[in-house]
């Protein structure tokens, strides 16, 4: 079955977002390893950094990601927000190369005043530079299918097919695939048919192996409206059986699966405490693995 889990906060220190995993009965993990909204990072000390791969490994947690910091934008065609951008998602790799991750989850960008052939063209530059100075490394791109609001780049598949395809095809690029970025993007979720048509077409221009984690979001907005708006499972326009058929679907069966719905809990000042609606989300999709219907899937009948 898939490996669940939630974004997970890291105040107070990197091991902390494990201990809140392990309170939560997480199998699955992604944190911030840098400031999700700051340029400025402080250094993860080597002591941090064993701490955190120790305690996952005894955890059981189950290829671990980190989110790149939503200041990124290797689309921007402006020099100096270019630089810091290569920077910054460069440490990225590197700190996610020190703590053992999986890879890093990161919106491709947005073209803001270019074209959109220009901003796929700069992105996968940007990745081939980054990864070709880190040749020796282990740690994907995971490259997250997005919501499409205004420029933003990676919401159709064509267009992360483009990014591969520049990249010729690099074995350390995959996919992080949410299923509200999917369904606001125009992806039909909602039923079996749209379902099934969603991943064949990913299969045809991408392929299925591209995709190496999933965030479970449900999603405030209807199909294609390009607004990505987060809500709990089972409680906006997706509802139910779009994440009974994606949890009971053999093709995903090892991914790890990652919540990022509303906290009830801030975490700001470090404490490791019980968050009521990661519970109520994970006791939903655990719930759905117990009981699948009989119809998950058109492609499971």
């Amino acid at each position: 079955m898939p490996h669940l889990g939630a974004h997970m906060s890291v105040a107070g220190g990197l091991p902390l977002a494990v201990d809140r995993a392990v309170l939560h009965g997480c199998r699955a993990l992604q944190i911030f390893s840098r400031p999700s909204s700051q340029w400025r990072a402080r250094p993860l000390a080597p002591e941090e950094i064993a701490s955190f791969r120790e305690r996952a490994d005894a955890a059981g947690i189950v290829r671990p990601v980190s989110h790149a910091s939503y200041l990124i934008n290797l689309a921007s065609a402006q020099p100096g927000l270019r630089r810091q951008s290569l920077e910054a998602f460069g440490d990225e790799l590197d700190r996610a190369e020190a703590l053992g991750l999986l890879g890093v989850v990161l919106h491709p960008g947005a073209y803001t005043t270019g074209t959109e052939s220009g901003g796929l063209q700069l992105i996968a530059e940007g990745l081939a530079e980054l990864l070709a100075a880190r040749s020796g490394g282990r740690t994907l791109v995971l490259l997250e299918q997005t919501a499409g609001q205004g420029t933003m780049l990676g919401y159709r598949f064509e267009q992360l097919a483009a990014l591969l395809d520049q990249l010729d095809g690099h074995p350390r690029v995959g996919l992080c695939l949410d299923t509200c970025h999917l369904f606001a993007a125009g992806y039909d979720l909602t039923t079996a048919a749209g379902y099934d048509e969603t991943f064949i077409a990913l299969d045809r221009l991408v392929g299925l192996d591209r995709v190496k984690v999933f965030h479970l979001n449900d999603s405030k907005k209807p199909c294609g409206s390009r607004v990505d708006r987060h809500e709990h499972i089972g409680k906006g326009c997706l509802g139910i059986e779009p994440f009974r058929r994606l949890l009971n679907d053999p093709r995903f069966a090892e991914l790890p699966m990652v919540l990022e719905t509303p906290k009830a809990v801030s975490t700001s000042r470090g404490p490791v405490e019980r968050d009521a609606y990661d519970e109520m989300n994970l006791g939903v999709l655990r719930e759905l693995l117990a009981y699948p219907s009989a119809n998950t899937s058109a492609s499971n009948r």
